[in-house]
């Protein structure tokens, strides 16, 4: 900061700079977590923009990529207005058991004399609440752009944008507050989830199956080839993902502490775990482990990890890994094709599947030393029933929304659109010009 002394070329006397790092060591902010959240809200919504939208836009075919580009810029800013004027009161005010309420809408009372008021009801004390709710923001964004992986190449853009926007309403906004807010999943309940395996992954996830199943298969599915035309996009948003991952996991602690180190630390091992054992897998079936196996191992070790990361040991976090390259796996390649529905880049296989193992293996991993909670029976009974509580109460929520937009908008854009593909049809461009 520019003092006023140094602005007139007068520099401080010795006394008033003591009084200025007095008045700085007396204030409730912390220079030092304020600086790591803001990196973290950064990392992560650097997940969605460009990670996701990368990652998604190489695994579909290439008439449909700047589709999926569009759907997450549009996700971006339609949240982001939400979030402004009445998702973050919903989410982080009022003491609701499901929802919050309107004491905080277009963000009023986020501002205090020290650069926010300290005294909100979450728990990071050290922290502005305007940089507490931006770092919440980008969760709100990347979580309905995971949907889009089920729906691609299929849903016409208003459509997705008004699923979104009710989607957040309904779902979003109420399990941040029941899991975060101080709802009733992490206040009565007393269920754990440090950085989203319910709120985020879960939610997103059962909620993307059931949209696929609603919008219905894309055109030649099982028929013809679909696949991903480009790998090398693919895996580059697949590292921006698990970069912009210790935002989304070690932010989660709420400071530049031991906790955020140790979440990092079991994000890493996560990751790099749940990567090679799909890869190993898919070597031991086929002989032949694919760069798509090393991305999507990688990302579901990610999911897996993301409720514990801040409960759970280094050996949890390999157990969490092995799991996230083993369970997904199945679920991905053999659940899928039993059941023949078309999660077109495997939403519900790596996100619903993934963040119902993390959320249960949290209850019986934790390690009270790291973070307080315990693992065991009662714990992993909480840890069910919020699976439960998340399950139908995303998949309910998703029927009513779909069929609202089927029987009004419509869902799906003509066949000859479908055929010709969404970039031109709906957004009037080319990703590649050849």
């Amino acid at each position: 900061m520019l003092h006023a002394q140094e602005a007139t070329g007068t520099a401080p006397t010795l006394e008033q700079r003591v009084a200025e790092l007095e008045a700085a060591a007396a204030s409730p902010i912390s220079a030092g977590d304020t600086a790591w959240m803001l990196t973290s809200a950064a990392l992560v919504l650097f997940m969605t923009l460009p990670g996701l939208a990368l990652f998604y836009g190489g695994l579909v075919r290439r008439k449909n990529v700047l589709s999926v580009l569009a759907q997450c810029l549009g996700i971006a800013g339609l949240a982001t207005l939400m979030w402004w004027a009445f998702g973050y009161s919903l989410s982080f005010s009022g003491e609701g058991k499901f929802i919050g309420d309107f004491g905080s809408v277009f963000f009023k009372g986020i501002y205090g004399p020290s650069g926010g008021d300290v005294s909100f009801s979450n728990h990071l004390a050290g922290v502005p609440e305007s940089v507490f709710a931006m770092f919440q923001l980008t969760f709100a964004i990347i979580t309905p752009a995971l949907i889009i992986g089920a729906i691609a190449e299929r849903m016409k853009y208003t459509a997705v944008m008004a699923f979104v926007a009710l989607w957040l309403v309904l779902v979003y906004f109420p399990f941040a507050h029941m899991v975060w807010g101080g709802g009733y999943i992490g206040a009565d309940l007393g269920a754990i989830d440090f950085a989203g395996g319910l709120v985020v992954h879960m939610s997103s996830g059962y909620s993307a199956l059931v949209l696929a199943m609603i919008l219905g298969p894309r055109l030649g599915f099982g028929k013809e080839k679909m696949a991903p035309h480009s790998m090398v996009l693919c895996m580059i948003g697949t590292a921006i993902l698990w970069v912009g991952w210790y935002g989304f996991n070690a932010g989660s602690a709420g400071a530049a502490n031991g906790l955020a180190g140790s979440a990092f630390l079991t994000t890493t091992l996560a990751a790099a775990i749940g990567g090679f054992v799909w890869a190993f897998l898919e070597f031991i079936i086929k002989r032949q482990p694919s760069v798509l196996g090393f991305c999507s191992g990688i990302v579901a070790g990610l999911v897996v990890i993301t409720p514990a990361a801040g409960f759970v040991d280094a050996t949890g976090a390999v157990i969490c890994g092995i799991a996230a390259g083993v369970i997904p796996f199945f679920a991905v390649v053999y659940l899928k094709k039993w059941l023949g529905y078309d999660d077109a880049l495997d939403t519900f296989g790596v996100h619903a599947v993934g963040g119902t193992v993390g959320t249960l293996l949290t209850g019986l991993l934790a390690v009270k030393e790291i973070n307080g909670a315990e693992g065991g029976a009662e714990l992993f009974v909480k840890q069910l029933t919020s699976v439960g509580i998340v399950l139908v109460w995303s998949v309910v929520a998703t029927v009513i929304i779909a069929y609202a937009i089927k029987f009004t908008i419509g869902l799906r854009p003509t066949p000859e659109d479908e055929r010709q593909g969404l970039d031109i049809t709906e957004h009037g461009e080319e990703g590649y010009s050849l």
